[in-house]
């Protein structure tokens, strides 16, 4: 014995398996050591079981589309981890007025749609990286057969992040320039408008969407980002309030400033701001809205021939 008094609290406290057994010895349940919470990662889950989880619950049904645009269907694609789905589906069948159908990561067909969304969360809980799992997934391959038969496809943040690991839009999203991640609004300007996913927006018109994520710094090499720009690919870039690019504007650190992209074709683009998020006066902004918008006017001037 030292002597010195001990730290307050100290003197009730007892070795891990001492305290067990105490519990134990007096009657009192003990926590199984296969209950105590795996933490964020969920080790105990394999890639197989995450692949061939359950169908998720259907909500009720909200209420039928708008006459003017009903006829179009948009699948909203759900992985394991999505959490912006319902909000996706919101817009689309509320304020955007089209049918709307959620796609399970499992399902092998798409069946009759007009266009596919990817919608924001963290699929298969990021592991490896953020979309690396999601992009190997059953419903990719129709996804991909979608894409190549001209089908509009938007994948939005962790969407977007899908797409790129799947290939099917050039370069990578990769962690936050300060390895933190940003929840906030931001200006972005608006490239080019005769694209299916812009063409409801003025040229060079400065809009205003939020960002929610922690792996949204576009990268790409040299040659990808010239000719991402040779071919005007970027459809939107972050800005400042004036229109103009800026280190403080950016909030990830994305190469030229990109804050999303389309394909060669055009017919598949993404971006890490939420367009979902920014539909409705009530949330702080109705610009994303014009990007639905877009696609449902590109869609049924296809229609119309």
């Amino acid at each position: 014995m030292s002597g010195r008094p001990a730290p307050a609290g100290a003197a009730g406290r007892q070795p891990h398996r001492a305290r067990a057994a105490s519990r134990a010895a007096g009657g009192e349940r003990t926590t199984p050591r296969s209950a105590v919470r795996l933490g964020p990662r969920l080790s105990s889950l394999s890639l197989e079981r995450l692949l061939r989880a359950g169908p998720r619950p259907e909500p009720a049904p909200l209420p039928p589309a708008r006459a003017e645009t009903g006829a179009l269907t948009f699948g909203i694609v759900v992985f394991p981890g999505s959490n912006c789905d319902r909000d996706c589906e919101y817009v689309l069948r509320e304020v955007t007025g089209v049918q709307t159908r959620m796609i399970w990561h499992r399902d092998p067909e798409l069946g009759a749609l007009d266009a596919v969304v990817l919608p924001g969360g963290f699929s298969y809980g990021d592991y490896l990286r953020a979309g690396a799992i999601a992009a190997v997934s059953p419903v990719l391959g129709a996804i991909r057969r979608f894409a190549e038969g001209g089908g509009l496809v938007l994948g939005i943040c962790n969407g977007f992040q899908v797409l790129c690991e799947a290939g099917l839009l050039p370069g990578a999203l990769i962690h936050n320039r300060d390895a933190r991640f940003h929840c906030a609004w931001t200006y972005l300007r608006v490239e080019r408008t005769d694209t299916p996913f812009t063409c409801a927006f003025a040229p060079g018109e400065v809009v205003r969407m939020p960002v929610a994520h922690g792996e949204g710094n576009y990268f790409a090499e040299p040659a990808t980002l010239a000719e991402l720009e040779r071919e005007r690919r970027v459809l939107w870039r972050y800005v400042d309030a004036r229109g103009e690019p800026s280190p403080q504007a950016n909030p990830n650190g994305s190469l030229h400033h990109i804050a999303g992209i389309c394909n060669a074709a055009g017919n598949v683009a993404g971006l890490m701001p939420h367009p979902e998020r920014a539909s409705e006066s009530l949330l702080g902004g109705t610009d994303g809205r014009r990007l639905f918008a877009s696609m449902v006017r590109w869609l049924l001037e296809r229609r119309r021939g």
